[in-house]
C-alpha cells in the first residue's frame, strides 16, 4: 500500500513537472496531455516503433491485449501521470491568465 501511494505521487510530480517545462518551453498548453497516451502505450507494449508500421495490425492486437492485462494499481499510477500532466496544463492557464510571461 505504501508503494502505491509513493508511486502515484511519484508519477504525479514527474509528469506535471516534464509538462510544465514543456509547456513553458514550446507555449503548447495540452502537449504532454495529448502525448501522454501515446508514450505510456509506447512503454508498456512490446513493440518496436517500425512494428506499428510494418505490422500494424498484430502490433496493435498486442497492445490491445497488453492494455486488458494491466492490474488495477498499474491503472492507478498510469492514471496519477495523466492527472499530473492535465493539472499542469491547467495551471499553465491559470498562470496565464494572471498576466505571468514564461520566456
Amino acid at each position: 500500500m505504501i508503494q502505491l501511494i509513493v508511486s502515484v505521487l511519484l508519477y504525479f510530480v514527474i509528469f506535471f513537472g516534464i509538462a510544465f517545462i514543456l509547456n513553458m518551453l514550446l507555449r503548447k498548453t495540452w502537449l504532454m496531455a495529448i502525448l501522454y497516451p501515446f508514450i505510456i502505450l509506447y512503454v508498456i507494449s512490446n513493440n518496436s516503433f517500425g512494428s506499428y508500421f510494418s505490422n500494424t495490425g498484430e502490433a496493435f492486437a498486442q497492445v490491445g491485449s497488453t492494455i486488458q492485462s494491466l492490474n488495477t494499481v498499474d491503472v492507478i499510477v498510469l492514471g496519477s501521470g495523466f492527472a499530473g500532466a492535465i493539472v499542469s496544463g491547467i495551471v499553465i492557464k491559470m498562470l496565464r491568465k494572471t498576466g505571468y510571461q514564461m520566456f
